[in-house]
């Protein structure tokens, strides 16, 4: 069973990491641009189809910092926890996961969302980002419910959501604006009360503030 450990430090962009013996989830800096940059150019028509359409200055250090920025101010008031998913051994980038659109009050939920590297799919890498990032939504967020939506084409995404535990709820018609295009979306969620039958462990290790989080 994975180990995982919440770390906490002084600096904000550091406030938050998750991590176990292979994988290191934390927030971006300004100086993942460069393995940033070159990740996402070389996986880009692999991305694409979906992910939201491309700016034109998507790919630009000043975008990437404007980013950065924007990432810290969301996690720092509450709104948006979006991680860099890294292989730990290397501090090699593999992707990135966000836990998004917290709900607190009666609904206790949140979305998540993810992308991987061309050259990094299907090793395995996601699964345990997942492995990671649950137990902290339900234990460190304290949260009841995570949903995931998915273009129903894209298999690679339904298989990790399954194998992660989630379970299919329902069909979203054109439900986000994908590439260009407004996609349908299948719907999945894993609940807290799924745990014991999910294939992802839950997390050891010292709590969390809560950031109450929501994704980009």
């Amino acid at each position: 069973m994975a180990r995982s450990v919440f770390r906490f430090l002084s600096r904000q962009s550091d406030a938050l990491v998750l991590e176990d013996e292979t994988h290191l989830l934390r927030l971006p800096r300004f100086s993942d641009y460069r393995q940033w940059y070159q990740l996402r150019s070389e996986s880009r028509r692999f991305l694409e189809p979906w992910e939201p359409s491309w700016r034109s200055d998507e790919l630009t250090e000043s975008s990437f910092r404007a980013r950065v920025v924007r990432n810290e101010q969301e996690f720092a008031s509450s709104q948006a926890l979006p991680l860099f998913l890294f292989l730990k051994s290397e501090q090699c980038l593999l992707g990135g996961l966000t836990i998004g659109y917290i709900r607190r009050g009666a609904a206790q939920c949140c979305m998540i969302g993810y992308w991987m590297g061309e050259r990094h799919a299907g090793q395995g890498h996601m699964l345990a980002a997942l492995k990671l990032s649950v137990p902290y939504i339900f234990t460190g967020l304290q949260l009841h419910r995570i949903e995931a939506a998915c273009i129903p084409e894209n298999t690679r995404s339904i298989r990790l959501l399954e194998k992660a535990g989630f379970q299919r709820e329902g069909y979203l018609r054109q439900y986000l604006k994908i590439n260009g295009e407004w996609r349908d979306h299948v719907m999945y969620s894993l609940l807290a009360g799924d745990r014991s039958q999910s294939r992802v462990p839950a997390a050891s290790g010292q709590g969390a503030r809560d950031p109450q989080t929501t994704g980009n």
